[in-house]
């Protein structure tokens, strides 16, 4: 029995390295992933998010400058594929796969997991690292924003976001280089 399964696990992994090495799996941002993969990696992505926001403290959020510092980075940073109030679609979100949320509708779920993901990024999508050029407070504030983001009128948005273009990338953890002190100190 045991000898039958081990062969059978080898045979298996055998198929699996085969089908890799063949090259016909689409990998195009154009062709959806089968359902039995989509949803492999939808149960990866959500429980790896998760166990990475696991007893994470969330800082008070209601602040309205923490709120309007990340209007400013949501502005500059994140539209073109999560969209604003107001906004049709972006040429970069229509040919993103999979498709980002468009949080000017759907919002944030969890303060803790969208703040891991904005810091984190996700693999295998468009969603970058943030915390690579951006220090916490920087990200609780996009946090804040998301959380005032939905229902919000295209009049409110614009007036939340007015001095995005003047978003300098000016995060208060630089040091003389202009380097983020804590992209080169991250903790998990």
């Amino acid at each position: 029995m045991f000898k039958a399964l081990l062969v059978l696990i080898v045979l298996l992994a055998l198929a699996i390295t085969a089908f890799v090495w063949s090259g016909r799996y689409p990998i195009g941002a154009d062709a959806p992933h089968w359902d039995i993969t989509s949803r492999a990696l939808e149960i990866l992505r959500d429980r790896s998010i998760e166990e990475g926001a696991r007893g994470m403290t969330v800082p008070e959020l209601d602040n309205a400058q923490l709120i309007a510092s990340g209007a400013e980075h949501y502005a500059a940073m994140c539209t073109a594929c999560h969209l604003a109030p107001g906004m049709a679609e972006s040429e970069l979100r229509a040919g993103l796969y999979p498709q980002p949320p468009n949080l000017s509708q759907e919002g944030i779920d969890s303060p803790a997991t969208a703040f891991w993901v904005i810091k984190h990024g996700v693999k295998l999508t468009a969603m970058p690292a943030w915390g690579r050029t951006h220090d916490d407070q920087s990200i609780w504030g996009i946090v804040a924003f998301l959380k005032k983001l939905p229902g919000m009128t295209p009049q409110q948005y614009q007036q939340l976001t007015a001095n995005a273009g003047e978003h300098h990338h000016h995060h208060g953890d630089e040091n003389a280089e202009g380097h983020d002190a804590h992209a080169e100190h991250e903790h998990p």
